[in-house]
């Protein structure tokens, strides 16, 4: 048995994966490049390998043809639909990694509790390197490890060590939210405070497992903006939040909504209905309306990730119910990665809307760790260490404030499209001495932000 294996994207806003249709063979279109880029390619040469005389454009639309084709299947190599050991799965990341060596990067975020390496697989014109106004994507696949799809298998591999139970392990941070919201109004954050890491441990009676500190820690170092983990035993979009407001008595659920509810039942729609079937409802004896579902409606989870991930990083997450067998054999396989692969890519193109946009002081500098507030919603993200910040948002007319201990508050009026994200860009002033203008109070860093290779793992 081996563990969950992450899958990273860092996505050029110019990027346009090709996509094929659900259910179906690889479009004419993406059979055509991907043929063509075979015949392209000189004897010996690997087909995403970097040749001299390549212009940064060139390797930006090789990386959208390599993408297509590992996500797409559009002929790269043939996928063998079988469920896969560790040894099988690592064999198979670092044979990516060594056939696409300018355009990816294996690294390890820890090891797990039998000393396994915990793999990253990450798709990148510049992998290792945070590229401003760029966002990162990533999949998270078997979560639990009595759940082991293998379609993020066939992103990254698949499996869990003695059945640990990843997504139940993390920071119960739901009270303390709606303690805030009673104590002190609408809660915008809740910094991650030094002691984050004791605390963690301090969630079970035993020290946490090491796979879910882990994940934390890599959370808290990489300024994700949008995630989805993958599960089995049902069919169905789960958006936060998991925890019930209310005690759950005999079986009942209540919703339990977030500040960013609309656009979270948004990116649920999205995988649903890019879905071959999970938006017709009924699946696994269970029905969802639209194939979709709030997490707490279903049935209260305390300690989840998705949580987490909207709680104390800037990312949104939902989690993601693919098959109605936690282990389908592998004659099933082929079928369910059909009828998923479209909705995977479907989703991860959600990461490019809403606005996003650099916060400088009078110098031109970045302002890392910059609080971007939108009024009417009581969530706020910040800017990585780059000083660059995405908002994912519905469309619409928004007001937006950047503010950074030391600075005097900037705001701005924007619309926000169906397209991609607005660039929205905040210069801030630096504050009085004599305070009396609007300024924040010095705050913890508790966000993530990354420099470049921060954690570059074996390469």
């Amino acid at each position: 048995r081996n563990l969950s294996l992450p899958l990273r994207l860092s996505l050029p806003p110019s990027l346009s994966v090709r996509r094929q249709q659900t259910g179906g063979e690889p479009s004419t279109e993406a059979s055509r490049e991907a043929e063509a880029s075979r015949e392209r390619r000189r004897p010996g040469e690997h087909w995403c390998g970097r040749t001299d005389g390549r212009t940064d454009r060139d390797r930006r639309k090789m990386l959208g043809r390599t993408l297509a084709g590992a996500l797409l299947l559009c002929a790269v190599q043939a996928i063998d639909f079988r469920h896969h050991r560790y040894e099988d799965m690592v064999r198979t990341l670092f044979s990516v990694q060594n056939d696409c060596p300018y355009i990816t990067r294996i690294y390890s975020i820890g090891r797990s509790v039998e000393g396994r390496h915990l793999y990253v697989l990450e798709f990148s014109d510049n992998p290792g390197i945070h590229e401003p106004l760029e966002p990162e994507f990533k999949y998270v696949g078997n979560m639990h490890g009595n759940e082991g799809p293998e379609f993020n298998g066939y992103l990254t591999g698949r499996g869990n060590a003695r059945e640990v139970d990843l997504n139940r392990n993390f920071p119960d941070l739901n009270a303390l939210m709606y303690y805030y919201e009673k104590t002190e109004g609408a809660n915008h954050h809740l910094p991650l405070p030094d002691n984050w890491e004791e605390q963690v441990r301090a969630t079970t009676s035993r020290l946490v497992e090491p796979e879910t500190l882990a994940v934390i820690k890599w959370m808290k170092n990489y300024n994700f903006v949008l995630s989805a983990n993958l599960h089995g035993g049902a069919v169905v979009a789960n958006y936060p939040f998991d925890k019930s407001r209310d005690a759950r008595i005999r079986g009942k659920t209540s919703y339990s909504a977030t500040p960013d509810d609309k656009i979270f039942k948004k990116l649920a729609k999205t995988y649903s209905y890019a879905h071959s079937w999970m938006h017709k409802g009924w699946n696994c004896g269970d029905f969802f309306d639209e194939g979709i579902t709030n997490g707490a409606s279903w049935y209260s989870l305390s300690k989840g990730m998705q949580d987490f991930n909207y709680l104390y990083t800037n990312c949104f997450e939902i989690t993601l119910e693919l098959s109605c067998d936690k282990f389908p054999p592998a004659s099933a396989l082929q079928k369910e990665w059909m009828g998923n692969r479209e909705a995977l890519v479907s989703y991860l193109e959600q990461v490019h809307h809403g606005i996003k946009g650099m916060v400088y002081d009078e110098n031109n500098n970045p302002i890392g760790n910059a609080e971007i507030s939108v009024q009417g919603v009581s969530h706020d993200i910040t800017s990585g260490v780059d000083g660059d910040y995405f908002r994912l948002l519905m469309p619409g007319t928004y007001t937006v404030t950047a503010s950074a201990p030391g600075y005097q508050s900037s705001t701005s009026t924007v619309t926000v499209g169906p397209a991609e994200a607005i660039q929205l860009h905040f210069y801030l002033k630096i504050a009085p001495k004599d305070g009396n203008l609007n300024t924040n109070l010095p705050k913890k860093d508790h966000r993530p932000g990354r420099t470049a290779l921060r954690n570059p793992g074996p390469r």
